[in-house]
């Protein structure tokens, strides 16, 4: 069953196409990457799906919804989520009370609850607490959490980062480039942690990844695009052995091995 499903997309900027007639479906429970060169229009496909961009035209379906013409905090509502390319931290806060931001989508109590301290709002407030510090224990920092998310260790932010989109309580999990700046054995555990996302916590992923080898060990579905088109799709091998990505991802024959 798919997912999401995005037909016949487009989008561009100045006249300039950066998206042209891209068509695919995610189904749900698997792990699915988009891959290509720097360029290619990874990133601008993303902040189509969740409300950053407004495409040209094309459609985006979200569990058999329309998501198109939605702001971005309403498609983290349906059960959308996402991190980004570059760290969006609040480094002056706990990394507790990063987690804990990332769930005000799925609060109901509003601004008087708030300034009463209501009963209600006081529940819902633990409610948060408690599955902020669930998310943290899975993905290996709850013993961090009193600490100021700028004083962590670069991969250790990462964490935080995905433990705040994983408070959403997402049905679909975007990640925009999670291996980048890791070493080897953060990635190691970067590949554990999102097949453990898929399997445990039966969440669908779509990844952005440079990572080709991080690609290809989780990849179920791998969709390959270049100047905004898809150009290939099909499973790791299948993607490894199209010339047209070895050409367009790679440049030459002779780096086929390092897919």
């Amino acid at each position: 069953m798919a997912l999401l499903e995005v037909q016949d997309l487009i989008l561009s900027f100045s006249g300039l196409e950066v998206i042209r007639n891209l068509s695919f479906i995610v189904k749900k429970g698997t792990i699915a990457s988009l891959i290509g060169p720097n360029g290619a229009g990874k990133t601008s496909i993303f902040n189509c799906l969740t409300g950053f961009y407004k495409p040209d035209s094309g459609k985006i379906n979200f569990n058999n919804r329309s998501i198109l013409r939605l702001k971005p905090h309403k498609i983290t509502q349906t059960g959308m989520a996402r991190t980004f390319q570059n760290l969006r931290l609040f480094k002056s806060m706990t990394v507790l009370e990063n987690v804990m931001s990332g769930m005000h989508c799925r609060t109901s109590a509003g601004p008087l609850g708030a300034v009463l301290h209501t009963p209600s709002q006081r529940r819902e407030e633990e409610l948060i607490r408690v599955v902020s510090e669930e998310c943290l224990a899975f993905v290996g920092i709850l013993n961090k959490k009193d600490r100021h998310a700028g004083n962590l260790p670069y991969g250790d932010q990462r964490r935080v980062e995905w433990a705040r989109a994983l408070a959403t309580k997402p049905e679909l999990l975007l990640l925009d480039e999670p291996a980048a700046g890791l070493n080897h054995d953060e990635k190691q555990e970067l590949i554990e942690l999102i097949l453990h996302i898929r399997d445990e916590l039966g969440i669908t992923i779509l990844l952005i990844e440079h990572d080709m080898g991080l690609v290809m060990k989780v990849s179920e579905r791998i969709t390959v695009i270049d100047y905004g088109k898809m150009i290939a799709e099909g499973n790791a091998s299948e993607v490894q052995n199209n010339p047209k990505v070895i050409e367009a991802y790679l440049g030459s024959e002779d780096d086929e091995d390092s897919l």
